[in-house]
C-alpha cells in the first residue's frame, strides 16, 4: 500500500493578502508532502494558469512534490504536455505529479473557442494521453494512433530519469476503469464523490487494476476536500468544519475508506493560520488514528 501523506490544495486564483509561493513554502516548512493546484485557464472568476505557478513555486521549494489538480486534457495537446511535464519534472528534480482529467466545464472549452468533446471523447482522450505521454517519456519515435489523440514518430528527448506519476480526477464508470487501468493513482473531490459513494468508486478502480494484472494496492488514492476549523455548524457538504478533534476523526474515518493521502484546501479567514492548525494540531491527531 502506498505511504500515507498529505497535501495542500492552493487557491486557484489571486487573493487579497495570499501569496501563492509564500504559501507554497510554508507548506514545505511545516512537513507536507504535495502541493496541488486545479486548472480553470477560462474561469471567470479570476484564476491562475496551473503551469505557470507551479514552476514559480518549484523555483522557491527544494523538497515538496507539486501536482496539477488536475489538467483538463482537452485544453493541451498530451504531446506537448508531455514535455512539459519531463521538464518541469527535471528543473524540480523529480518532484511532479501529473493529474489529468477529462474536463467537465463545457462552458470553459467554449469560452476559449475549443470542440466541446463528448461524455466518450474526454474518457477516451485522457486515456490516449496517457499512453502518448508514457510512451513518449519511454521510446524513440513513438506511435500512437488513439480513437481521439495520436503521435507519429514522435521524441521527447530529453526522456524522464524516472517515472512520473500520473493521478487521474475521474468519477464515471469507464473513466474509474480508465484509472484503474493506467493511472498511478486517484484523485477525487469530496464535493463529487461523497464518502457514502467512494467504496463503489474505489472498487471499480481496484476490479479494473486487476484485470490489467495491476496490483490495486499501488495505487495513490487521495483524497480532495477543504478543511475550515472556524466553522462550527455542519456548513457546506464538502467542507470539513469545527474543532480540531472533530476535524481528525472525519479525516480518519476518510482513510479508513482506502484514501492513503489527503489533498487539503485550508479554509476559513486566516487560510495560514488553518494550516498551521493542520500541521501542528490536526493531522498528528489524524496519523494516530490511523
Amino acid at each position: 500500500m502506498a505511504a500515507l501523506s498529505f497535501g495542500l490544495g492552493l487557491p486557484a486564483g489571486p487573493e487579497a493578502g495570499h501569496d501563492p509561493v509564500a504559501f507554497g513554502r510554508l507548506a514545505e516548512e511545516l512537513g507536507f508532502d504535495f502541493l496541488s493546484i486545479s486548472d480553470h485557464p477560462a474561469d471567470a472568476g479570476g484564476t491562475y494558469e496551473a503551469w505557470t505557478l507551479l514552476s514559480f513555486i518549484a523555483a522557491s521549494t527544494s523538497r515538496i512534490r507539486l501536482a496539477t489538480r488536475v489538467l483538463g486534457v482537452p485544453y493541451r495537446s498530451p504531446a506537448v504536455v508531455a514535455k512539459m511535464a519531463e521538464t518541469f519534472d527535471r528543473l524540480s528534480h523529480g518532484r511532479l505529479i501529473l493529474g489529468l482529467g477529462g474536463g467537465y466545464s463545457d462552458g470553459e472549452f467554449r469560452a476559449f473557442g475549443l470542440p466541446v468533446p463528448s461524455p466518450r471523447d474526454k474518457v477516451d482522450g485522457l486515456a490516449d494521453a496517457i499512453a502518448i505521454a508514457r510512451g513518449l517519456w519511454s521510446q524513440p519515435g513513438f506511435t500512437h494512433a488513439g480513437r481521439v489523440f495520436r503521435v507519429e514518430a514522435a521524441d521527447v528527448a530529453p526522456r524522464p530519469e524516472h517515472p512520473i506519476p500520473i493521478w487521474l480526477g475521474t468519477f464515471g464508470p469507464r473513466a474509474l476503469a480508465v484509472t484503474g487501468r493506467l493511472a498511478d493513482g486517484w484523485i477525487p473531490s469530496l464535493g463529487s464523490a461523497p464518502p457514502d459513494r467512494v467504496p463503489a468508486l474505489r472498487d471499480t478502480i481496484r476490479t479494473a487494476a486487476e484485470a490489467a494484472g495491476r496490483n490495486p494496492g499501488e495505487l495513490t488514492l487521495a483524497y480532495h476536500l477543504e478543511v475550515d476549523p472556524s466553522a462550527s455548524g455542519p456548513g457546506r457538504p464538502w467542507v470539513v468544519s469545527g474543532p480540531a478533534e472533530r476535524i481528525a476523526d472525519t479525516l480518519a474515518g476518510y482513510l479508513r475508506l482506502g484514501f492513503t493521502a489527503l489533498s487539503i484546501v485550508p479554509g476559513g479567514p486566516d487560510r495560514t493560520e488553518t494550516v498551521h492548525r493542520l500541521a501542528a494540531e490536526i493531522l498528528p491527531a489524524v496519523r494516530a488514528r490511523t
